[in-house]
Order: C-alpha cells, then sequence, then structure tokens
C-alpha cells in the first residue's frame, strides 16, 4: 500500500515538473530571443480607418472633405513581441489625421498618427514597422451654399374643445451647405411635428431637418451641412374656459368675511388663451377687499365696489366684459360702547413713579350682536408705554393700546391715557382718612 501511495506522488510531481518547465519554455520563446534580447514578430493589419479630426473646423472655413481621391484606409504592419502582437486586436488599433492646419481647399497631405485604445499597447510596446503610406492624401474642397426654406408637416389632432394656432418655427430658412451636386437638388428642408391623438396644451419639440427635391423626394443628408441642425416647432393649442371672479378679503377682528353677504356681477367670464397657461386655473382674481372700511353696522343695502378685469399674459376676452361689482354688506353687526377702569402701563422707567389721571376709559367696539352683547369692561384693557419716557417727568396724554379678550371683537378709534411722572422708586402711600364720629357718639368733654 505504501509504495502505491508513493508512485502516485511521483506522478504528480512529475506532471508538475513537464507544465512548469513548458510554461518557462513558452515564456521564454514569447518573450525573449538569443542572449537575452526580447524576441519580436511582426504582424499585417490591412484596412484600419483613418479618423479625421477637426471637420468642423473646415466647415467654418467654407471647406469640406471629399471622399473622392482621400485615403479613407491604411495598410499597417506592426512589431512588438510575440506576446504582445500576437494578443493585439486590430480594434484596438486607431489612426488619426488632424485637419486642423488645412486652410485651402484641393488635394493636400497631412500627416497621421498611429495609437493604441489598450494601454498595454503604448510606449513603444509595439511600433510601426510599415505602412501603405507615409502620408493620408485629403481632398479638400470650397462649400457650396444656399438659403432654403423650412416648412412644417403637422400629424395628430388636438383634444375636443380645443383649438390650435399656427405653428411656430424658431427658423424659416435655414443655410445649407456642400458640393454644389448635393447642393442643387434641394428644394426645401421640412420637419414633422407628431403632436398625437387629443392635444390638450401647447406642443413643442425639437425636431431633426429633412431635405427634399421638387417632387417632394426625400434626399441623403451626407454631404449636406446646415447652419442648424435642429428646429424647434411649438403648436400652441388654446382653450375657452368659464373663469370664476372672486376678490380677497382682508378682515379684522369683528370684520370676517363669514359675516359678510357679498356676491359679484358678472361671477363668471369666458376667456380664451393658451391651454397650458390656463390648464389649472380656475378662478380669476380681481383685487383685495379691506372689511375694515366696510363700516361698523348691519345695513339692509350693499356697498358697491368696481374692479377692472385683468385677464392673465395672452388671454382673450371672450364676454366682452371690462368691469365687474362686487356688492357686499355685514349680516350681522352691531357697535356700543364699553367702560373700563381696566388700565395699566408697561416700561415704567427706573427711579420714576407712576400716577394714572384717567382713572377709566370708554371704549367703542363693534361686532356680531352676540359678542358685543357678552362684552364687559373688565374684558377690555388698555395698556400704555412708557418706554419713551425715561427721561420725562410732569404730566403727559399718551396714546394707548385697547385690546379685547373676549369673542370676537373690533375697536373703533383711537385712544389716549393722561399720566403723571414723577421721581421716586415707589408711589407714596394712600392718606389715611381720620374717621368722623357717628350721630349717636358724644364727644369726649375736654
Amino acid at each position: 500500500m505504501e509504495n502505491e501511495k508513493t508512485g502516485r506522488r511521483r506522478v504528480v510531481y512529475l506532471l508538475l515538473s513537464i507544465l512548469v518547465a513548458a510554461g518557462i519554455w513558452l515564456y521564454a520563446d514569447l518573450t525573449s530571443g538569443p542572449n537575452g534580447t526580447p524576441r519580436t514578430k511582426t504582424r499585417e493589419f490591412l484596412e484600419i480607418p483613418i479618423d479625421y479630426l477637426y471637420e468642423s473646423t473646415l466647415t467654418d472655413r467654407g471647406l469640406m472633405l471629399v471622399d473622392e481621391d482621400t485615403d479613407r484606409t491604411i495598410d499597417l504592419e506592426l512589431k512588438g513581441t510575440r506576446w504582445n502582437i500576437s494578443s493585439l486586436d486590430r480594434s484596438k488599433i486607431r489612426v488619426t489625421a488632424s485637419l486642423l492646419d488645412v486652410t485651402s481647399a484641393g488635394v493636400q497631405r497631412v500627416n497621421y498618427v498611429v495609437s493604441f485604445t489598450d494601454s498595454r499597447y503604448g510606449n513603444n510596446a509595439i511600433q510601426r514597422e510599415d505602412a501603405s503610406i507615409s502620408m493620408a492624401r485629403v481632398n479638400i474642397s470650397e462649400l457650396y451654399s444656399r438659403t432654403i426654406d423650412v416648412s412644417c408637416e403637422l400629424v395628430g389632432n388636438v383634444a375636443e374643445g380645443y383649438s390650435a394656432g399656427q405653428v411656430e418655427l424658431s427658423h424659416t430658412k435655414v443655410e445649407v451647405r456642400g458640393l454644389q451636386e448635393d447642393i442643387n437638388p434641394i428644394s426645401y428642408a421640412k420637419v414633422t411635428l407628431d403632436i398625437g391623438g387629443g392635444a390638450e396644451e401647447t406642443v413643442s419639440r425639437d425636431l431633426e431637418l429633412q431635405y427634399y427635391d421638387k417632387n417632394g423626394q426625400l434626399l441623403d443628408k451626407s454631404g449636406i451641412y446646415s447652419s442648424v441642425e435642429n428646429i424647434n416647432a411649438a403648436l400652441p393649442v388654446f382653450v375657452t374656459k368659464e373663469l370664476r371672479l372672486i376678490v380677497n378679503f382682508n378682515d379684522a377682528p369683528g370684520c370676517r368675511e363669514r359675516n359678510t353677504e357679498h356676491f359679484i356681477e358678472p361671477s363668471t367670464i369666458a376667456v380664451s388663451g393658451d391651454a397650458t397657461e390656463l390648464k389649472n386655473v380656475e378662478t380669476l382674481v380681481l383685487g383685495n377687499y379691506n372689511l375694515t372700511e366696510l363700516g361698523t353696522t348691519a345695513s339692509e343695502n350693499y356697498t358697491t365696489t368696481n374692479y377692472p378685469i385683468i385677464l392673465p399674459e395672452g388671454c382673450t376676452n371672450v364676454s366682452g366684459v371690462t368691469r365687474a361689482a362686487l356688492r357686499i354688506r355685514f349680516k350681522d353687526m352691531t357697535s356700543a360702547t364699553v367702560n373700563t377702569e381696566n388700565i395699566s402701563w408697561l416700561n415704567l422707567p427706573e427711579g420714576k413713579r407712576v400716577e394714572l389721571l384717567t382713572e377709566n376709559l370708554e371704549v367703542k367696539v363693534f361686532g356680531t350682536e352676540a359678542d358685543v352683547a357678552a362684552l364687559t369692561g373688565e374684558d377690555v384693557a388698555v395698556t400704555v408705554d412708557l418706554d419713551d419716557y425715561s427721561a420725562a417727568s410732569g404730566t403727559y396724554t399718551i396714546p394707548a393700546e385697547v385690546t379685547v379678550n373676549k369673542g370676537d371683537v373690533g375697536i373703533s378709534g383711537l385712544y389716549q391715557i393722561q399720566v403723571t411722572i414723577r421721581e421716586g422708586g415707589e408711589d407714596p402711600p394712600p392718606e389715611e382718612e381720620e374717621p368722623n364720629a357717628g350721630p349717636d357718639e358724644e364727644e369726649p368733654v375736654g
């Protein structure tokens, strides 16, 4: 048994030795020649395309590259190590020639460069041994130009209830350039705008130009250069909508929109305009209305305010009405006078004391009958701010702020409080009154 295992090991070791030796021999054969010099090999690559750079620069100069008498491919003989040259794929080879220095028409020659898109073959790992041409021959021609009309073919339809305007093109004429035999057959250029079925808003597309001859036949675009490659075509789609007229109300305590009855004449207006702009528009704002200007009493009569109707940009007034009237009144409004002794001050200057000469104040309030009726003097607060009187002494009449802490009630008018400011940090204690003798008490006998 032991001998059998030993024999198997020897066979495995022998096979491994043969494989290692073969690998070393193959590597040496591919990479090194006699005396340690690299072993190289040449290989032919036929009809490698030549890529010409800066053709657009030629166009800007009124020139173009013509296929006739221009080298489009090259045959190359390349040299490198046997490993590299054997693994090189022709798709990794790139031949480029620059047209940047070409400034005139005619057949001429330009230099080309051989490079590789795989970095493994760079740094002279593969070199050019020979080539079918030493320089690339190019045929440069002057461009022939013409200005042609651009039209638009419309495909599709708008939705029911909508209408379309005229197609608007970013360019109605373009300049085309190329060889005279390529340009002469062109009669016009056209783009095709497909708006689909049931368009409900303006359609705008950037479209590719196509060229046609006088018989309406589509022409091959190769060799034709245009001043613009794409044309923007826009089809405005219009819709007529009934917009509800509204007014924005600015309310305040005691003056709320919910406490009004109002209507607008007319209540709606028919407007026609761009469907995109009017897509989410249902109302038209006439302006603002300050409810505090309506008054503080209910009335059977409506107050009328007229507004001009200003349409959204690009829209047409189908109804023809140019002004609208807001008629409004309070449906529940009353006013009353409330007497309050709830008077205080803020920001008493340091080292000062204050005496209120106004001990009570009559305040005019307004609101709904329920809110006003429920109000008492305790619900009304009057406050004066002494912040601006830090260096003052004496008697002053100071504007007061009146607030209501109950119900939804407004304040009418402006109010003032009279105060006296004196030096000294504390108010003097109130004088105590001597008790008077009662009618049944006898005065002591002195």
